[in-house]
């Protein structure tokens, strides 16, 4: 079975790190894709949609012309859960399973939990920050992880950043997509498993719950990591997403 990883605002595939591989020995024999958005990484040169669906049609002709068929495993992150969710609704044949990681969406959960007010200088700050690298990327990873420890993480992170720089106006129009994006009511066809942190300081993890209550997905906190769960302790993910897949039906 193919998993199909996605992140979030103005992240690519190299910030995974060792998730992938982490999941991979998790769930052996799973073939791990882990795609950019438009705008980001591999296609920062492109220009990103302001719609959720233009974001993942673009990844479903990526892995066609690469020829990874479906059906697909999603496993997602923040902005990433949007897309699975849009995904799942509109070609539903295509997946058969999505793991939501710190994820919100119009309208199961107000804008002030969406996003927490706390964050919001921060994030207009990357949206319209010039070219100080360092300094975006720091207050990125200062927003992602509870932990403080990450010295050479911010230098590769640093690293990504001047080998594919996002442009403002990408990471301007991937906030527009986010904002405006509305889920629909009724509960995705597709199996869902909903993961969230506790000290995630940017989406509230009570837009995980009312998610797990509307759609009767089950739902597992992480007591102490942030935003950014695969990076703060991803071998948890792994574990939950492999007990998930391996519960009876």
């Amino acid at each position: 079975m193919t998993w199909i990883l996605l992140r979030g605002l103005m992240r690519e595939a190299r910030h995974w790190g060792a998730f992938p591989a982490t999941l991979r020995n998790a769930l052996p024999g799973a073939n791990v894709v882990t795609p950019d958005l438009p705008g980001n990484g591999h296609w920062f040169r492109e220009r990103s949609p302001s719609t959720i669906s233009a974001m993942v049609e673009h990844c479903r002709q990526r892995l066609q012309n690469e020829g990874i068929a479906p059906p697909y495993r999603l496993l997602t992150l923040s902005l990433g859960g949007m897309a699975a969710i849009d995904w799942s609704t509109r070609h539903p044949h295509e997946i058969s399973h999505a793991v939501l990681i710190n994820t919100s969406m119009r309208p199961h959960n107000p804008f002030y939990q969406r996003l927490r007010p706390s964050a919001y200088p921060s994030v207009l700050g990357l949206a319209l920050r010039g070219s100080d690298m360092v300094a975006r990327e720091r207050t990125i990873l200062h927003l992602s992880s509870a932990s403080r420890v990450h010295p050479a993480l911010l230098n590769q992170w640093t690293g990504y950043a001047r080998d594919c720089p996002v442009s403002r106006a990408n990471a301007l129009r991937q906030l527009l997509a986010a904002a405006r994006f509305r889920a629909v009511n009724a509960p995705p066809q597709t199996k869902l498993l909903l993961l969230a942190s506790a000290a995630d300081w940017l989406v509230h993890p009570q837009c995980s719950r009312s998610l797990a209550n509307a759609w009767r997905a089950p739902l597992h906190l992480h007591p102490h990591a942030g935003h950014d769960l695969p990076l703060d302790d991803g071998p948890w993910v792994a574990e939950q997403v492999q007990r998930w897949i391996s519960a009876p039906a």
